[in-house]
């Protein structure tokens, strides 16, 4: 028997089939996008993980870790180790960022004294590093469009009086400034409470030298963790200072790990931050409480938890 075909029949069939295709396609695709907007929730604020924080659910690749935490709603990053990572890796972070729209949060600057005795004896060969460290940190933060650099001055020169020593912080610190501003780069100092030799310990020296020297381009790192450790009174101490703070930090005490681990009302303390107008960068520098990915995803509730104070 002989098979008669309508071509306009055959057309109409196939444009049908291809018409419900498409849509089906098209639903499916939906869907899926808005699965996954549904699952990323946004954040008040610009809290910025590190390398590692989600290698569980990511893996070891670096873009694939910043990837994973754009896709979790965060919108910035940090990593302390850049300035020793291949020029290869560099771009391929920046491009990562850009590409998620992130913003690149600090970096580390050591010029090898950071836990040694250094700036605070006042000598030039520490003095020489330390800008040299500097101009080298101009190069990294183009890569990767940054805008802060973490700085430290290093161990107290117990030899000489504290005035002195401040003295001389002050003056490496004007020389790092005249390298930065030039570029509006801002290297923020950083208290801590690691040990007892540090020098800058406490956020009014901090205050003391950016007054002093007097640049945009000087500002202080406020890491919350370390200074519940050195001082306590939190919100108090952050508003006598707030005006030279340009970049925050985050981990609960004790134990150093994500908010709500610890004693610190985090969702008080970023609800006041946020209450100031803060639109910088909010540094995740602690641990994981939990392991595995049970316990990266305990942390990403952790910060939804502290986040919602409004």
């Amino acid at each position: 028997m002989k098979n008669h075909t309508n071509p306009r029949r055959n057309f109409l069939k196939n444009a049908a089939l291809g018409s419900a295709l498409a849509t089906f396609t098209s639903g499916v695709s939906l869907a899926s996008t808005s699965e996954k907007a549904k699952a990323r929730r946004e954040f008040n604020m610009n809290y910025a993980p590190h390398f590692g924080m989600f290698k569980n659910h990511a893996g070891d690749d670096y873009v694939d870790q910043i990837n994973f935490m754009a896709e979790q709603g965060f919108t910035a990053f940090e990593d302390n180790g850049l300035m020793k990572r291949s020029l290869e890796d560099q771009k391929r972070i920046g491009a990562a960022l850009e590409k998620n729209n992130m913003t690149m949060g600090v970096f580390v600057i050591d010029p090898g004294f950071n836990w040694k005795t250094g700036l605070t004896t006042g000598k030039q060969e520490f003095k020489d590093a330390f800008v040299k460290e500097c101009e080298k940190a101009v190069e990294v933060a183009k890569i990767v469009n940054a805008k802060w650099m973490t700085v430290v001055p290093g161990y107290f020169e117990r030899r000489l009086p504290l005035d002195q020593q401040t003295a001389h912080v002050i003056e490496a610190y004007k020389l790092a400034s005249d390298v930065f501003e030039p570029h509006n780069l801002t290297m923020v100092m950083e208290p801590l409470s690691d040990n007892p030799d540090l020098f800058l310990r406490h956020s009014n020296q901090g205050y003391l030298i950016c007054k002093s020297v007097d640049s945009p381009a000087c500002k202080i790192l406020y890491d919350i963790y370390h200074m519940q450790r050195n001082e306590g009174d939190l919100i108090k101490n952050m508003q006598l200072c707030w005006e030279e703070i340009a970049y925050i930090q985050i981990g609960d005490n004790p134990g150093r790990k994500e908010p709500g681990t610890g004693e610190i009302n985090y969702q008080n303390v970023f609800k006041w931050i946020d209450n100031q107008g803060f639109k910088g960068v909010c540094g995740m520098e602690h641990g994981n409480a939990m392991p595995g990915k049970e316990g990266e995803q305990a942390l990403i509730d952790a910060y939804h938890k502290a986040d919602a104070f409004k």
